[in-house]
Protein backbone atom coordinates (compact mmCIF):
# COMPACT_ATOMS: atom_id res chain seq x y z
CA UNK A 1 0.00 0.00 0.00
CA UNK A 2 1.36 3.44 -0.88
CA UNK A 3 -0.45 5.37 1.85
CA UNK A 4 -2.49 4.86 5.01
CA UNK A 5 -4.78 6.86 7.26
CA UNK A 6 -3.98 7.14 10.98
CA UNK A 7 -7.09 8.24 12.89
CA UNK A 8 -5.21 9.40 15.98
CA UNK A 9 -1.82 11.02 15.37
CA UNK A 10 -0.91 10.58 19.05
CA UNK A 11 0.06 7.07 17.89
CA UNK A 12 2.91 8.92 16.13
CA UNK A 13 3.82 11.08 19.14
CA UNK A 14 7.47 10.00 19.10
CA UNK A 15 7.91 11.05 15.48
CA UNK A 16 10.25 14.00 14.77
CA UNK A 17 7.63 16.37 13.29
CA UNK A 18 8.81 19.41 11.34
CA UNK A 19 7.33 22.20 9.26
CA UNK A 20 8.67 23.95 6.20
CA UNK A 21 11.14 26.79 6.70
CA UNK A 22 8.73 28.89 4.61
CA UNK A 23 6.11 28.65 7.35
CA UNK A 24 7.50 31.39 9.60
CA UNK A 25 4.92 32.27 12.27
CA UNK A 26 2.01 31.06 10.15
CA UNK A 27 0.22 28.27 12.01
CA UNK A 28 -1.76 27.08 8.98
CA UNK A 29 0.47 24.41 7.51
CA UNK A 30 1.21 20.72 7.51
CA UNK A 31 3.95 18.89 9.35
CA UNK A 32 5.91 15.90 8.13
CA UNK A 33 7.87 13.25 9.99
CA UNK A 34 10.02 10.35 8.82
CA UNK A 35 8.99 7.02 10.33
CA UNK A 36 11.07 3.87 10.80
CA UNK A 37 8.80 1.65 8.67
CA UNK A 38 10.11 3.43 6.29
CA UNK A 39 7.37 5.90 5.53
CA UNK A 40 6.57 9.59 5.92
CA UNK A 41 3.72 10.88 8.08
CA UNK A 42 1.80 14.09 7.31
CA UNK A 43 -0.53 15.93 9.69
CA UNK A 44 -2.25 19.29 10.18
CA UNK A 45 -0.09 21.50 12.40
CA UNK A 46 -3.18 23.04 14.03
CA UNK A 47 -4.44 19.62 15.19
CA UNK A 48 -1.35 17.62 16.17
CA UNK A 49 -3.38 14.93 17.95
CA UNK A 50 -5.79 14.59 15.03
CA UNK A 51 -5.59 12.33 12.01
CA UNK A 52 -2.50 11.85 9.86
CA UNK A 53 -1.58 10.22 6.57
CA UNK A 54 1.44 8.02 6.04
CA UNK A 55 3.10 7.47 2.67
CA UNK A 56 5.84 5.18 1.42
CA UNK A 57 8.74 7.36 0.24
CA UNK A 58 7.98 6.97 -3.49
CA UNK A 59 4.32 7.97 -3.00
CA UNK A 60 5.33 10.99 -0.88
CA UNK A 61 7.81 12.10 -3.56
CA UNK A 62 5.09 11.77 -6.23
CA UNK A 63 2.69 13.81 -4.10
CA UNK A 64 5.23 16.59 -3.59
CA UNK A 65 6.13 16.59 -7.28
CA UNK A 66 2.45 16.88 -8.20
CA UNK A 67 1.88 19.95 -6.02
CA UNK A 68 5.23 21.67 -6.59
Amino acid sequence: MSHAYVDDATELSGAPWRTSSYTGNNSQCVEVAPLPTPSIAVRDSKVPSGPALTFVPSAFAACIAAIA
